[in-house]
């Protein structure tokens, strides 16, 4: 398991991922890069978009990263 503070989740059946803080809980359900980028930003982190494929920062669980569509 990861120790990144972000985690964006499966996409649901429905579409779209559910994005989360640890310790902060849910930022929304992002239907695309900029949606997770504009909750990053809303929770105050600078420069979010370089954050995506940052391992340190961004954990994708299931699915691949930048996927929100249902499988």
């Amino acid at each position: 398991m990861s120790s990144a503070p972000i985690v964006v989740h499966p996409p649901s059946p429905t579409g779209g991922r559910r994005v989360t803080v640890r310790q902060g809980g849910i930022l929304g359900l992002a239907h695309s890069d900029r949606d997770v980028t504009e909750f990053l930003r809303r929770a105050g982190l600078e420069d979010a978009d370089r954050l995506l494929d940052d391992p340190r920062w961004v954990e994708w669980r299931g699915g691949g990263a930048h996927e929100f569509e249902a499988a």
